[in-house]
């Protein structure tokens, strides 16, 4: 075990999509309180694992990196050591292997970290209370640190995991307005709208806006191409809206894909309906948007904003406005505009820390057991191949495959990942429109 910052330490991330792996890697190098540190990653199979193009645009390396099940990584957690994990998933995916991993019955067990990519604007409870039992439950904000100790108060679990830092992936230069530049980017998201009319009305009321300036650039910034995944589906990828837009596509409108960071670089005017890049582009000082045109509900993320000051229409933007954000707000959802990132970290790499000297840990003891929610936690645990008690279901054990078989078996899950995106893209919206007759 690491007891000075001259030795190395050895961090395994499990990412279920291309934004969590990015979260996870970054908090990993944040959090570990070390100079030296050993990542290896292990992306979970499922529908979101991220390809080789996602990867290379999210840009962030590790050691080491393999595709696994969940079972396969409960396994090489037994087989070898390391010092720190950190659980990337969505809250089942968390909850899956903190009770996979109390089962291994360690003698020496990994510090156990996890947390939230982005702005969390829905589930709250549900999503905290599956993450529960982890050392550290990072929040992004003091606004979320305090909302999260009330969620585990609230139900009588310890908080005390509950650790504030901040969003990992921030910085860049401040912005600084340029005379021969003005570029407004719309920040598309997979999920947010979710209906075609929403989403249509988004993508024309964007080139309407490029038309209605026809010097200034126009970027509509994409997560994913189609029949990607991210941490979200998109039935219906702007680009295939794009292709049937009437008139077509102004000269000074594009589509552009790559590192958020980039793009931000030379924005002027960052607009979106409740995508984390719009934290992104407040800490750099840009100013940024908050669509209100499909209204502002909780289903649109949108009320996560309320009181930021950067409420705004597309009419008001085609008037010129520009939004100016609330420095308090600002303040309180760890944007950290004012300089004060780089000790954003601190407290969780001092927890972290003390948790790797401490003489032996803890057993974990997520909230959820098969006593408090003998009703919801076995088929969480079961998606994940676990028994209510942890342990791998019968059938899931290691079994040997030649190589052939390997190739073949990667074969068909392509192909039927390949079934799966078709079918969300193009066969449900089908049906959904028949059914609506």
């Amino acid at each position: 075990m690491p007891t000075s910052t001259s030795e190395a330490v050895r961090v395994a991330v499990l990412a279920d999509s291309d934004t969590r792996w990015k979260w996870g890697a970054l908090t990993a190098r944040r959090i570990a309180p070390s100079t030296s540190i050993e990542l290896s990653g292990f992306l979970l199979r499922g529908r979101a694992t991220p390809t080789a193009r996602q990867l290379a645009e999210v840009g962030v390396r590790a050691d080491e990196l393999r595709e696994v099940t969940g079972n396969e990584f409960l396994r090489t957690m037994k087989d070898e050591p390391y010092d720190v994990v950190v659980l990337a998933l969505v809250g089942g995916g968390v909850q899956a292997m903190l009770h996979g991993l109390a089962a291994l019955a360690l003698s020496r067990r990994p510090v156990i970290v996890t947390g939230y990519v982005g702005v969390v604007y829905e589930k709250l409870a549900d999503g905290l209370l599956l993450r529960h039992g982890a050392d550290v439950v990072l929040a992004n904000s003091r606004h979320d640190a305090d909302r999260f100790r009330a969620v585990y108060e609230g139900v009588g679990a310890d908080a005390s995991a509950v650790t504030e830092a901040a969003l990992p992936f921030l910085g860049g230069a401040p912005y600084e307005p340029k005379d021969d530049r003005d570029t407004v980017v719309f920040a598309a998201q997979p999920s947010v709208p979710a209906s075609r009319a929403d989403r249509a009305y988004l993508l024309r009321r964007l080139v309407e806006h490029a038309r209605l300036h026809p010097k200034r650039e126009v970027l509509l910034k994409l997560r994913s191409k189609p029949g990607e995944h991210t941490t979200h589906i998109e039935e219906l990828p702007y680009q295939k809206l794009a292709e049937k837009l009437p008139g077509g596509l102004p000269p000074n409108f594009s589509l552009v894909y790559g590192h958020m960071s980039d793009v931000l670089d030379r924005t002027d005017l960052l607009v979106t309906i409740s995508s984390t890049a719009a934290l992104e582009s407040l800490h750099r000082r840009i100013p940024t948007a908050i669509l209100t045109d499909l209204g502002v509900r909780e289903a649109l993320g949108n009320h996560h904003f309320l009181g930021s000051g950067l409420m705004a229409s597309w009419d008001q933007l085609d008037g010129g406005h520009r939004p100016a954000p609330d420095a308090e707000w600002l303040s309180r959802q760890g944007v950290a505009a004012d300089g004060s990132y780089d000790g954003a970290f601190d407290e969780a790499r001092k927890r972290v820390a003390r948790l790797l000297l401490a003489p032996g840990l803890p057993p974990l003891a997520p909230y959820y057991t098969p006593a408090t929610a003998p009703g919801y936690l076995p088929g969480i645990l079961a998606r994940h191949h676990l028994a209510p008690d942890g342990t791998p279901l019968p059938g899931t054990a290691k079994s040997e495959v030649s190589g052939v078989r390997r190739v073949m078996r990667d074969a068909v899950r392509e192909a039927a990942r390949g079934a799966y995106r078709h079918g969300v893209q193009r066969v449900a919206p089908v049906i959904r429109r028949m059914g609506q007759l």
